[in-house]
């Protein structure tokens, strides 16, 4: 059995990254690129990138093909575009842009970082209204909230692997 992190020591190599300054520097020199939030959509409507599209990471094999209710056509069309995922942290995000690559996506690419990185470098964010957010908004929403219920105890024996 793997643990998170090792799921994502594993994909990190097939997948390339680029920093938050990459992206907006690709973005300002009009590249054409589709950025992906695989975000769940309550966490999208609190802030996110502006003109990204929205697929939870939950939905996102049948949100990339036509004929399903999750379809997204943005996305099913973007097979061939730059194509930058984004999600919090960067985590979640890097696992997606593997399954992205494995059902045919060429050019995919993830957000190092994520929308963290994003805000810390003073990058734009908006609200589901289209409101911009504040920078102190951001770092507030994005940081690390683990309870103390979600810690490990001490004794916690991990299963074998």
């Amino acid at each position: 059995m793997k643990t998170f992190a090792e799921l994502l020591k594993e994909a990190l190599p097939g997948v390339e990254e680029i920093f938050p300054w990459d992206l907006e520097e690709q973005m300002q020199d009009g590249r054409d690129i589709l950025v992906l939030d695989i975000r769940e959509p309550y966490e999208f409507n609190v802030m996110h990138i502006e003109d990204s599209v929205n697929v939870p990471r939950g939905v996102l094999e049948s949100a990339a093909e036509w004929d399903y209710e999750e379809t997204e056509p943005d996305l099913v069309q973007a097979r061939d575009r730059n194509l930058v995922v984004v999600c919090r942290s960067g985590s979640r995000s890097l696992l997606a842009a593997v399954t992205l690559k494995m059902i045919g996506f060429k050019n995919v690419v993830n957000l190092k970082t994520g929308l963290r990185g994003w805000n810390e470098y003073d990058l734009p964010l908006v609200d589901e209204a289209y409101q911009p957010v504040t920078l102190r908004e951001g770092d507030a929403y994005l940081a690390n909230k683990i309870l103390a219920e979600q810690r490990k105890p001490a004794d916690w024996v991990d299963f074998p692997r």
